[in-house]
């Protein structure tokens, strides 16, 4: 193929027709001769006649010029002209695809998985053995799988990239084993790493390199830090040439259980900065429902880091008995352990009746012995829904018959009188160690300091039982912690007190580890393997590589030591790993994690992945040759007078008639059928915001309410349709939804007055914020505040809660609460006359006899009315049978609302029946 600049031509050979256009213009000028002038005097007598057919002396220029364009566009059209072809890459050997499948390529897979089938086409029609091969899965003993290159297409859509970074041992002992030649195509990720020098100076031995690379940054984003505080949200990037700034944004849950966005923050990036940080203050409880943080508008896992424990900060409710020498700090009941969950949680203290009510995440008793009935009962409830009771030992509890006679279901075990005392003058023998925990306890793993012993415990009776729920032994196998399950709760005995009394425990920091395996304490400093060893979690929501958070399903269980100390791997996919009593996230990218591009030597050919599409242009050429032969015959005949200029005049109607355009009596003639359509029948609407994705939620809301409407009632609705305030006519329509969006136009004056004419007519427009009720009028949404914006020029009167006797409430279903995806009982309608009375007998008051212009809320209707073309919903609402309970709810509002404008407030008319049985003296 001949290049020319961007331009390749298959037959070149016929472009040197184009040196014969000069001798054709030549040719031209002389066809047909100029005639020679001879004056006769008898040619006077013909002056003003006119022939009807005439013959210039010479051709015009601008003729020939056409003729000569005609005749080049057939040669270089003949030429076959191709623009921006494909040029042959060259080599006949094997070709190997490398791809980066880590979570840096995640970003522009699609633009890489279109490379990769471009690359197999030029691999295909040269005839070359091909391999794709992803760098994760090099493995020393892997063989280069080649084989004709069409046989991997069928292979790309399973190629996905992994939320993991390869083990560079595995990656360089691969490249040391390579043998043979081939050439290399690597479709790089951008983030430079230690085993690429080495693989690419083996694949240089082997052949020919040529690497594609995506010019954009990799930016990713560290684990969440708990600090002073605040959320610390670290951001990395490879490249650190200009400033840039990035928004990252907090999800969760609601109160409802609907995933949601939570709160954002911006990151920005100085010039030349490969780091940026930002802080993060949200109240305990919204950063308690925080699950994940991901940076807005990017596409990885790197991209995500997940929230678990370490964010939380648990409420630890102390309650100790009274201690008479309250003016020594250090002797108190609860000293040395406020100082070891202080840092960590929130403490509260107060009576037990009160800290119930407050459902703390773990309640402490410190030698605490007698409890009122009401108080026992409210916390064994507490303890039965899911409650951590925590108990210590002291001398009050030694001295009490508590759980002598009988097991009390406040404690994990029967306890003996007197309890025991070791290591005085009147003791057992020498102060007791700790025996190395079991393979059952939550604490195995523990290191067990030496300096740790125990002179004074509270003794287990021996019970069938006892063994089982023994969690930690002194030395002579003597029981110093012990649990048992109380349903959904658990309840713990620390045979010692809670200071350094009894023993020298809480002095110790194993005191602290040992908090923290019971998930009463959750430290925030970077976990140890050591701190797990022992443990088993698994895995319960993994992230993909495309930073997709999904349902792990079965997995096998893995190793604290290795959760804590290895990095993420096919073995240990990044996720959020759940254990006995707590949660530990594993992020794509670790705390000391830093990114940096690649630097590729000067003989590596490094290309984009965008690939020009190839452009024929011999079709284009003759079909323009074609139409400057056919203006060339018209000219002729219309300067040899062949051509009258009504045939000229009539050849110029047809051919703009010919040509396509706009038919506005096409648009009127559909808007009139629109409009009949919906005068003929029932046609719900909805108002275009201008977002995509609401409009075709509302759009489909509205199907899906039609749907029940016809199978549910008389009402038989037409097709929904979308209106434009702008230029629909509203009066046809009975029901308006329109859902509040942030970014939505405001209308028009023409479009208000409208709007109002369609208020005071007997429309209905049901304003919907989408926010779960946060607005409630005032600034506490971003679409509450839009909504006063739109609203504030229409006529709407005063508003009121739904009250519970309003006609909305019994128009079809009797309703008390209208949820739609949310739930919020904040739904306004227009207010009750000030007068309003109920009617003796009636169970309503007379309220106001027009339909409520206005229905004003934020429960998100549309979304939980949607449904396709066989009823099917679209959106989820809730979970389980709460959830689609819940849809039914919103189903029957969204009936409601239809019956209430069609019939108005004929139900309230009863409150007048005792008057009219009146009159007619019944």
């Amino acid at each position: 193929m001949f290049m020319l600049g961007p331009l390749g031509f298959l037959a070149p050979w016929l472009l040197l027709g184009l040196v014969m256009l000069p001798i054709l213009w030549l040719l031209l000028r002389a066809v047909p001769p100029a005639p020679i002038r001879r004056r006769f005097p008898g040619v006077a007598l013909l002056l003003g006649l006119t022939d009807d057919e005439t013959q210039t002396d010479r051709t015009p220029w601008w003729l020939l010029l056409l003729r000569t364009i005609a005749i080049a566009a057939a040669i270089i059209g003949f030429a076959g002209p191709i623009l921006n072809p494909k040029a042959d890459a060259g080599g006949t050997g094997p070709l190997l695809v490398l791809v980066d499948d880590t979570w840096a390529a995640a970003q522009d897979w699609n633009q890489r998985i279109d490379r990769i089938e471009t690359l197999l086409v030029e691999a295909t029609q040269a005839g070359r053995e091909t391999a794709v091969v992803a760098v994760s899965d090099l493995t020393p003993d892997a063989a280069i799988p080649f084989r004709a290159a069409q046989d991997w297409s069928a292979t790309l859509p399973m190629l996905e990239p992994k939320p993991w970074m390869p083990e560079a041992e595995a990656v360089t002992a691969w490249a040391e084993e390579l043998s043979g030649g081939f050439d290399t195509f690597w479709l790089s990720d951008g983030v430079d790493q230690p085993w690429r020098s080495a693989l690419l100076d083996s694949l240089q031995d082997r052949g020919a390199v040529s690497v594609f690379e995506a010019a954009r940054p990799v930016v990713a984003l560290k684990p969440a830090v708990f600090e002073d505080g605040a959320i610390r949200l670290s951001a990395i990037r490879n490249r650190t040439g200009s400033e840039a700034e990035i928004s990252v944004a907090a999800h969760g849950l609601d109160p409802a259980g609907i995933p949601r966005q939570l709160a954002t923050v911006d990151i920005a990036f100085a010039a030349g900065e490969a780091e940026a940080s930002a802080l993060l203050s949200l109240p305990a409880e919204l950063r308690n429902r925080v699950t994940r943080f991901e940076i807005s508008g990017a596409r990885s896992a790197g991209a995500v880091t997940l929230g678990d424990d370490s964010l939380r900060r648990r409420e630890i409710a102390i309650v100790a008995a009274r201690d008479e020498r309250e003016g020594l700090q250090l002797l108190s009941q609860t000293h040395y352990l406020e100082q070891a969950l202080e840092p960590n949680a929130d403490l509260i203290h107060g009576a037990i009746s009160d800290l119930v009510l407050a459902n703390p995440d773990v309640i402490v008793l410190a030698d605490v012995v007698s409890l009122a009935g009401a108080e026992a009962e409210a916390l064994e409830e507490w303890t039965r829904k899911g409650g951590l009771l925590v108990r210590f030992a002291g001398p009050r509890l030694a001295a009490s018959d508590l759980g002598r006679e009988a097991e009390d279901v406040l404690m994990p075990v029967r306890l003996r009188a007197g309890g025991r005392t070791v290591g005085g003058a009147m003791s057992w023998g020498e102060p007791k160690a700790l025996r190395t925990f079991s393979a059952e306890s939550p604490f195995f793993g523990l290191p067990i300091p030496e300096d740790v012993t125990v002179s004074s415990q509270v003794m287990a009776q021996p019970d069938p039982t006892l063994a089982e729920r023994t969690i930690a032994t002194l030395a002579d196998g003597t029981p110093l912690v012990t649990r048992k399950r109380l349903d959904l709760g658990q309840v713990v005995l620390f045979h010692v007190t809670a200071n350094a009394e009894w023993s020298t425990l809480p002095l110790s920091g194993l005191f602290v580890q040992m908090l923290e395996r019971l998930a009463v304490s959750t430290r925030l400093a970077a976990l140890e393997p050591g701190d797990l060893v022992g443990t088993t979690w698994t895995l319960d929501q993994a992230v993909t590589g495309f930073g997709e958070v999904v349902d792990a399903g079965t997995t096998p269980g893995i190793a604290g030591e290795r959760l804590a100390g290895e990095a993420p791997g096919p073995e240990l996919p990044p996720g959020l790993y759940a254990g006995e009593t707590r949660r530990i996230a594993l992020n794509a990218v670790a705390e000391d994690m830093s990114l940096a591009p690649v630097v590729w030597p000067g003989d590596v050919t490094v290309e984009g992945f965008a690939v020009a599409e190839e452009l024929p242009l011999k079709g284009a050429l003759l079909s323009l040759a074609l139409l400057a032969l056919m203006i060339d015959v018209f000219a002729t005949l219309l300067l040899s007078g062949r051509l009258s200029r009504q045939a000229t005049a009539a050849a110029l109607v047809v051919l703009a008639m010919a040509l396509p355009a706009p038919r506005a009596e096409a648009q009127e003639e559909l808007d009139v059928e629109r409009l009949i359509a919906a005068t003929s029948e029932v046609t719900l609407a909805h108002v275009v915001t201008g977002d995509a994705a609401v409009d075709e939620a509302a759009q489909a809301g509205m199907q899906g309410l039609s749907q029940v409407l016809f199978r549910r009632t008389s009402i038989e609705p037409g097709e929904p349709v979308a209106v434009n305030l702008e230029t629909d006519e509203l009066s046809v329509y009975p029901f308006l939804y329109w859902p509040i969006t942030e970014q939505q136009p405001r209308p028009s004056e023409e479009a208000y007055e409208k709007l109002n004419l369609y208020l005071r007519t007997g429309g209905l427009i049901l304003f919907d914020t989408r926010d779960a009720g946060t607005a409630g009028f005032t600034n506490g949404s971003p679409n509450g505040r839009k909504l006063q914006q739109l609203a504030l020029p229409l006529d709407i009167p005063p508003l009121e809660p739904i009250p519970a006797d309003h006609v909305l409430t019994r128009t079809f279903y009797l309703l008390q609460d209208f949820p739609g995806r949310h739930i919020s009982r904040d739904v306004w309608v227009e207010a009750a006359p000030a007068d309003a009375q109920q009617a003796e007998g009636m169970p309503f008051r007379n309220l106001n006899d027009n339909v409520t212009p206005v229905v004003i809320g934020g429960n998100d209707w549309a979304t939980a009315w949607a449904s396709d073309e066989n009823g099917r919903p679209l959106y989820p609402v809730g979970r389980g049978f709460a959830g689609e309970r819940q849809r039914e709810m919103a189903y029957r509002f969204g009936v409601n609302l239809v019956m209430h404008v069609l019939t108005g407030n004929y139900k309230s008319d009863q409150v007048h029946v005792p008057a009219l049985l009146d009159r007619l003296g019944q």
